[in-house]
C-alpha cells in the first residue's frame, strides 16, 4: 500500500486548515481587540502490518488555538474607550451566553445602559448589565475597573478569565465563546483597565503574510511530489501488468 500518498493528504489536509486561519487573521489585521488563530499540529503514528512492523507518522488536523500575545494599546482619549490590561476579557451579555472581547468600544445608551458597539450590555464582575446615570455625563474609570459619576460610584466593569485551551468559538465584536466556563478575575493586581486607550489586533500582518507564502509552497510542493508518486505507481501496475 502506498502508505505515503496517504501521508501526504493528511500534510494537505493539516496545511488547508492553517491557510484556512491564517486568511481569517489577515481578514482582522485591523480589527480592535482581536487575537489571532494559530493551529497546533501533532503526529499520528500508525503501525503498519509487514515483517518490518515500520511506523507511518501522518499530520492530525491540528488544533486551534488563540495567540496570548497582547495588541498594541492605542490612545484614543474618549473617555467611553477601554483596554483591558493583562491576561483577562471584558464580559458581554449575548443571547448565546456570556462573551469575552477585548474590545473596549463602549457607549452609554440613553437609559444608561453601557453598552459594546454592537449593542450588547457590559456586565460586572457578577455577571449583570451596568447601568450607569444617563445624565450623569461621561464616567471615569480607575485601573479596577470601578466607575464613578459626580464622584459617586456608579459600577464596575468585570474583568474574566477562561481556559480557551479548551475549545472556543468566534463572535461578535472580536469576541470569543468559551467552552470553559467564564470566571471573574478579582484581586489581581496584574490586570486592569485603561481609559481612554483601545488595544489592536494582535495579528502581525508581515508575519502571517510570509507564513502564507511558505504555507502555499508547502501544499504545492506536496501536490507534485503526490502527482510524483501516483505516476510511478501507475507505471509499475503497467509493468508488472505486461510481464506476466
Amino acid at each position: 500500500m502506498q502508505s505515503g500518498i496517504y501521508v501526504a493528504l493528511s500534510s494537505q489536509m493539516a496545511l488547508e486548515r492553517r491557510l484556512t486561519t491564517i486568511a481569517d487573521n489577515m481578514a482582522n489585521v485591523n480589527t480592535t481587540g482581536f487575537r489571532g488563530t494559530e493551529v497546533k499540529f501533532n503526529q499520528v503514528l500508525s503501525n503498519t502490518d509487514n515483517k518490518l512492523n515500520a511506523k507511518v507518522a501522518f499530520v492530525s488536523q491540528g488544533n486551534d488555538y488563540l495567540s496570548t500575545e497582547n495588541g498594541e494599546l492605542q490612545n484614543t482619549g474618549n473617555l467611553f474607550d477601554f483596554a483591558v490590561k493583562g491576561d483577562a476579557w471584558f464580559g458581554i451579555n449575548t443571547p448565546a451566553g456570556l462573551v469575552l472581547t477585548r474590545d473596549g468600544r463602549f457607549t452609554m445608551t440613553d437609559n444608561g445602559a453601557l453598552v459594546s458597539v454592537r449593542g450588547y450590555p457590559i456586565v460586572d464582575a457578577g455577571g449583570a448589565p451596568i447601568q450607569l446615570d444617563p445624565s450623569g455625563g461621561a464616567p471615569t474609570v480607575s485601573s479596577d475597573g470601578t466607575i464613578t459619576q459626580n464622584g459617586r460610584r456608579a459600577g464596575q466593569i468585570g474583568l474574566y478569565s477562561a481556559d480557551v485551551s479548551k475549545g472556543f468559538l468566534r463572535f461578535d465584536n472580536s469576541g470569543v465563546l468559551p467552552t470553559d466556563p467564564p470566571q471573574a478575575v478579582i484581586d489581581r493586581s496584574n490586570v486592569g483597565v485603561a481609559q481612554g486607550y483601545l488595544e489592536n489586533s494582535n495579528v502581525n500582518g508581515m508575519r502571517e503574510m510570509t507564513e502564507l507564502i511558505e504555507v502555499s509552497r508547502a501544499f504545492e510542493n506536496i501536490s507534485t511530489l503526490t502527482s510524483s508518486s501516483e505516476g510511478t505507481l501507475t507505471d509499475a501496475i503497467k509493468t508488472l501488468g505486461g510481464s506476466q
